[in-house]
């Protein structure tokens, strides 16, 4: 089932004639102490309870009696969009779009309100494309302008009275935005909870309005306590809850009840839910959302395959090459392979698209070996290729740009070919077990992810190779005298010429040497 990112208008609370400006917002965190005596409930054994029966009556009077925290934001976006008249003259329309999500304040700061929602709330695509599309806007138009804003509800159209807001930071990871402003809001009551200790069949309350129409709360259990959410750029740790929400519930606060307080803490914010469930609703666990909320810095997460690349990881691949028939492994949409020579060498190729229809290779490069075991090898020699064979280039006739090119491009193939040859060995004990069957899921997950995020590469090696592949009258290499050649200094990198002379605890790899 795909996950899709919801959006719920959920409107602030006010009092009648009062604006947000003249609210006071809470500076600390109110403490709500239980009940005297009253011991927890069947329903309340773990961190958080499983019925919010649980709630201490203090908590939900103060809940009631508080003015909203949670506020309605609109973005709005214009786009330029280019097309051709009758009389051939290039055209240039302007199209508006309107989306409205959740907000909640959580912060008072140096005369600021910081305000938490969904990154996707807020963001429109720079240009429009068939991944990146917006509200009834042609692909191809570009984004001239935008703006956030706190409205009374989807269907506000008085401006004046409408909070603008900026931003502090986003990460499209985890799915969040810290937005700021000047005005003074209501902040939220509740201590900043633990998502981790969220077990299934616990309670949970989300505040909103659904469809911006009418004030809901909506009350769901826990299903899933753990969820790993990679759709497209998303990459952050969920629960799932069963909540009924709406389409646009995207940004709520997804509060618990503490067994220890009886007080609300607020475990996640809601983000996407999946196309198929009726009430399959996905929340962004708090846990990690903590960090960027105080520090109001972004720490990326790595994505996909990330191997160590030292000695031992090139073992496994010399192994791998050993051990199996077929050298291949992906590198984006395209094939790569990797094979050991005699003299320790491992010589990566990078075939071309219409493999294996056509089996020529449009890059070739050298992977030294290196006595220095914190590293995985040294780069070689590189040879271009297309139709007419290979044509060895020296380290030294490249740009800087590309020689930089040439340093990723190797890295990449090192780690596709250990991440492939990890996944081929895990497979080998897949039925065993399920734990070792769900191993070999996430390798391939992971290798396929990783894969794709190599295209550029790729492509940018494609092209390059065209340019600079053997021409007409020159004499072409074959790769099979490559998988056969030791000759160790023509066409090779000064730098990997000047490593063999270097004590071993001396040298380091290729793309950290200035």
């Amino acid at each position: 089932m795909a996950k899709f990112g919801g959006w719920l208008c959920v409107l602030s609370f006010l009092v009648p004639g009062l604006s947000f400006a003249a609210v006071d917002a809470p500076q600390s965190k109110v403490e709500v102490k239980p009940e005297a005596g009253v011991a927890p409930g069947p329903y309340c054994t773990n961190e958080y309870a499983d019925d919010l029966s649980a709630l201490n009556p203090k908590a939900r009077e103060l809940e009631q009696r508080l003015p909203s925290y949670t506020f309605c934001i609109r973005t709005m976006a214009t786009y330029e969009c280019p097309s051709y008249g009758p009389d051939g003259n290039l055209r240039k329309k302007k199209r508006k779009v309107v989306g409205h999500g959740t907000g909640f304040a959580y912060r008072v700061q140096g005369g600021e309100t910081y305000v938490m929602t969904n990154q996707h709330v807020t963001d429109w695509p720079t240009v429009t494309d068939e991944q990146n599309p917006a509200d009834d806007v042609p692909a191809g138009c570009k984004r001239v302008s935008d703006a956030i804003k706190i409205v009374d509800d989807e269907s506000d159209s008085f401006d004046r009275d409408d909070i603008t807001l900026t931003q502090v930071v986003a990460d499209p990871q985890l799915d969040i935005t810290i937005l700021k402003t000047k005005n003074q809001l209501p902040v939220l009551p509740w201590k900043i909870g633990h998502s981790s200790g969220l077990k299934e069949r616990n309670v949970v309350d989300v505040r909103g309005f659904p469809l911006g129409v009418f004030k809901a709360t909506n009350a769901g259990k826990v299903i899933a306590a753990y969820d790993h959410d990679e759709y497209k750029e998303w990459d952050h740790v969920d629960f799932v809850i069963d909540a009924l929400l709406s389409p646009g519930n995207s940004g709520s606060p997804v509060f618990a009840v503490s067994c220890k307080t009886g007080e609300f803490e607020l475990v996640g914010v809601y983000h996407a839910g999946y196309t198929e469930g009726s009430a399959l609703n996905v929340v962004i666990g708090i846990d990690q959302v903590r960090e960027l909320m105080t520090t109001f810095k972004r720490k990326p997460q790595v994505r996909g395959v990330r191997v160590a690349l030292d000695h031992a990881a090139r073992m496994r691949v010399v192994a791998g090459t050993k051990n199996n028939l077929e050298p291949f492994f992906p590198l984006s949409n395209m094939t790569a392979s990797v094979r050991y020579r005699h003299d320790g060498v491992l010589v990566y190729e990078l075939l071309n698209r219409g493999f294996p229809t056509r089996v020529y290779p449009v890059l070739v490069m050298e992977d030294m070996p290196s006595s220095n075991e914190s590293i995985f090898g040294v780069m070689g020699r590189i040879w271009i290729g297309n139709r007419q064979g290979l044509k060895l280039h020296k380290w030294a006739d490249f740009e800087a740009d590309t020689q930089e090119h040439f340093d990723k491009l190797l890295d990449a193939l090192r780690e596709e070919s250990v991440a492939t040859f990890d996944l081929r060995e895990a497979d080998r004990d897949a039925e065993t077990s399920r734990e070792k069957f769900e191993l070999t899921k996430r390798l391939e997950k992971a290798l396929q992810k990783a894969s794709a995020s190599y295209a550029d590469l790729a492509s940018n090696t494609v092209e390059f190779a065209e340019k600079r592949g053997p021409q007409p009258g020159e004499m072409p290499v074959d790769v099979r005298s490559i998988l056969v050649s030791g000759d160790k200094h023509e066409g090779f990198p000064a730098t990997t010429i000047a490593r063999w002379a270097t004590p071993p605890d001396a040298r380091v790899p290729a793309s950290k040497a200035k």
